[in-house]
């Protein structure tokens, strides 16, 4: 990346955003809000100068090597010279239903070039682009929003059948309250809203995000010690399937470290224990992103129901951790049923894509 000569100071880190409850009025901010559907993917700045093409993710870790695809179609379709910011994204389904699927995304962070090349054939990948940092050897971080998209549009303006596509926007709020309803059907993630005369800001939450947030009652199933050794890091959770299995479906994470100390107490009677009276463990399944990771746990008797925050259940499993409400000690465990935890109606995918 060090190589690129990009009028902007690399490495970059996106412009992100702060959540807020609800969608805000169009004239809530001075010069008004532009509205875009929430992209649930890896996010992305895609740089290119010239045949150099980099994908570089929002944490420390690029993403290039792991979708070769994107890297091609960028240097055939993408400007000589370049910064665009975007997600990408994986989409399942038949033509017609299809959704985004974020599973499957996941599992293209592989460390065997084999199966790279396999799965950018299997599980091709797309970039949804939303905002431009650069074009050629000008540099928009200090221009509006308003220009910065019609930037992108002009330069994107004959993608043809390129894995690319350029967001749609709306400045009416009753039409973004559409879409944070509709679009979550094809596994969207929300409304992003954007100040129209604002700059581009890296690393600042200048932007707003509305989520969606549902409740559901799940099992504790078990625990694992936080990374400092004190205390409970996370609670892994449970629900039943239809053959009356009980699934592991996520966890929950976000305690402070004084809560941690206390689910020690309140956890502890039920701790499944061995003969000798030490606590059983067990490890979940390892994935890309925890080939390095402990993933040990301490096994807890389904015995106890919580309540929890999120905000999509993908397959049989919440998409992101989930925020812990209160435990439920009035539910049966046998009653968390992944059926009755309420989903979106589905959408498709091309539709979202559609002006």
């Amino acid at each position: 990346m060090s190589r690129m000569r990009l009028p902007i100071e690399l490495p970059v880190t996106p412009m992100l955003a702060k959540a807020t409850t609800g969608v805000p009025a169009a004239d809530s901010v001075p010069g008004g809000l532009s509205y875009e559907p929430k992209w649930d993917g890896f996010r992305v700045v895609l740089l290119r100068d010239g045949d150099e093409v980099e994908l570089a993710s929002r944490g420390s870790k690029p993403l290039t090597r792991y979708f070769p695809e994107l890297v091609d179609a960028a240097r055939e379709h993408l400007p000589e010279k370049c910064a665009l910011d975007g997600e990408i994204v994986v989409r399942s389904g038949e033509p017609g239903s299809q959704r985004l699927d974020f599973e499957a995304l996941g599992q293209r962070i592989h460390p065997a070039e084999s199966r790279v090349t396999r799965l950018s054939q299997e599980t091709p990948a797309e970039v949804i682009f939303f905002d431009a940092l650069a074009l050629g050897d000008e540099s928009l971080l200090d221009r509006p929003f308003r220009d910065r998209r019609a930037a992108l549009l002009a330069a994107l303006s004959d993608l043809g059948d390129a894995p690319f596509h350029v967001t749609r926007v709306t400045g009416d709020a009753d039409v973004a309250q559409d879409w944070f309803t509709r679009f979550e059907g094809a596994g969207l993630d929300g409304v992003i809203a954007k100040p129209l005369d604002g700059t581009y800001e890296p690393g600042r939450r200048t932007m707003l995000k509305i989520k969606h947030s549902r409740t559901a009652e799940a099992v504790a199933i078990g625990y694992r010690i936080h990374k400092s050794g004190e205390g409970v890091g996370s609670i892994l959770l449970g629900m039943y399937d239809d053959a009356g299995r009980l699934r592991g479906v996520g966890g929950i994470s976000a305690f402070t470290m004084k809560r941690r100390r206390e689910l020690i107490d309140e956890l502890a009677d039920l701790v499944v224990r061995d003969d000798g009276g030490e606590a059983v463990t067990g490890e979940t399944d390892r994935s890309r992103f925890s080939a390095s990771k402990d993933v040990s746990f301490v096994r807890l008797r389904p015995e106890r129901v919580v309540e929890v925050k999120f905000d999509q259940l993908e397959g049989s499993r919440f998409r992101h951790a989930v925020g812990f409400l209160r435990w439920r000690p009035d539910r049966d465990p046998e009653s968390c049923l992944l059926e009755q935890v309420e989903r979106a109606p589905a959408y498709d995918l091309d539709a979202v894509l559609a002006e």
